[in-house]
């Protein structure tokens, strides 16, 4: 009699845990904690560790280091070092992770060991893993016993829930591999909409960022890689930066940076030294709107391409190499845009264009009287270019302030 209860209390135990919940609230509780580690990545290791866009009080900083060692055994320094070196080498053969150079199946499937590899590189982790905490906890616990923590978040699911434990833990384990390291790794970096043409190819793969903390805004984060908030537009929703105003206004949080908002002085008749300031400030603004422009000269100039001799495949490649960076185009691209020059002047002055202004806030020697000269002749030429986008585009130029 004894022994079939001692049985039945374990048979209870194993299918029910000591919470007994039902299956809608073992639901629930997987949402809550793989939501709650989203949240510690974007904000504590994504914003706060590798871009230093905000400052985290002692409370949630150390809630965030434990919690991550709970739920991933990542280590903050190996996290920081990595993502850095993703920014700093972005699209190249160094940059452990991107799709452009290894291929979206790969960083899709084995995301997690490309990670893993590049921990493993001392160099990497020396160079660009400065400033991430270096505390008695950081060397003893979190770094020396970095695995030890997903092995008790197994023992506190199975305790909590039993078996069905064992899924929720394994569900924990597989969320940032799919949802961070999968997906923004590759799909962020492949498929989306961009809101500013940045040299490398992040995308913003949602408008709204609840799902995986407002990182799906990639192509933001990418342009203005130290800002706490990831949202630019109107229609934009990032959850993390919630997060962050939320512990901001008690005290929990202080915002080091945010992407700049761009103002205008429509009254202003030429470019002077504010506008020149501002446009550079505000360079992945201005080319984002450019690039609206060249769509519209585009689809103005799309009809007499169609009565041409060239093939819908050679339009749309050619539509396409017209919005990538002109110092990267090789010798066949280039050969393929003269073609279409012969046939339309105004996307001839408008790629060339492109190029011109872009050299404004490139590195060079010139001084500010020169650079700004360069800035008012820019302006002058496209308003007499007669193009009509290319000239609203330098009216709205020339008013930044």
């Amino acid at each position: 009699m004894i022994l079939d209860t001692a049985l039945d209390t374990v048979l209870n135990f194993l299918a029910n845990g000591i919470t007994g919940a039902t299956a809608w609230q073992v639901v629930i509780y997987t949402l809550i904690v793989t939501h709650i580690t989203i949240a510690a990545v974007t904000i504590f290791l994504h914003r706060c560790q590798a871009h230093r866009a905000l400052d985290l009080h002692a409370i949630p900083s150390h809630f965030f280091r434990f919690w991550l060692w709970l739920t991933t055994g990542m280590v903050t320094k190996e996290f920081a070092a990595i993502h850095r070196k993703h920014h700093a080498k972005c699209e190249t053969e160094e940059d452990p992770h991107s799709p452009v150079t290894r291929g979206i199946k790969k960083v899709l499937l084995e995301g997690s060991e490309l990670y893993r590899a590049e921990a493993k590189n001392l160099e990497t982790i020396e160079k660009y893993g400065t400033g991430t905490p270096d505390d008695w906890i950081e060397h003893n616990l979190y770094t020396k016993y970095s695995a030890s923590g997903v092995v008790l978040m197994m023992i506190i699911n199975l305790t909590l829930f039993g078996v069905i434990g064992v899924t929720v833990w394994a569900i924990q384990m597989m969320w940032i591999p799919i949802m961070a390291t999968g997906i923004i790794n590759g799909i962020g970096h492949y498929w989306g909409y961009r809101n500013y043409e940045t040299t490398d190819a992040a995308t913003n793969v949602f408008p709204w960022g609840i799902l995986i903390g407002g990182e799906e805004l990639h192509n933001n984060h990418h342009t203005f890689g130290t800002s706490a908030k990831l949202s630019s537009k109107w229609y934009e929703f990032d959850i993390g930066w919630m997060y962050i105003r939320m512990m901001e206004i008690v005290g929990l949080a202080k915002v080091k940076k945010i992407a700049p908002q761009p103002k205008f002085d429509r009254q202003k008749l030429v470019a002077d030294f504010e506008t020149l300031q501002s446009v550079i400030a505000n360079r992945y603004d201005v080319m984002s709107k450019f690039a609206l422009s060249l769509k519209k000269t585009w689809r103005e100039e799309l009809t007499t391409l169609r009565n041409t001799q060239f093939e819908s495949s050679f339009l749309k490649s050619s539509k396409k190499l017209l919005h990538s960076e002109p110092g990267k185009l090789e010798a066949p691209q280039l050969q393929q845009l003269k073609e279409l020059f012969a046939h339309s002047n105004a996307l001839q002055t408008m790629h060339e264009m492109r190029a011109e202004l872009a050299v404004i806030w490139e590195r060079s020697h010139a001084t500010r009287e020169q650079l700004l000269q360069q800035l008012q002749d820019w302006c002058a030429r496209a308003e007499a270019s007669g193009i009509k986008s290319l000239q609203e585009f330098s009216f709205r130029l020339r008013s930044y302030a």
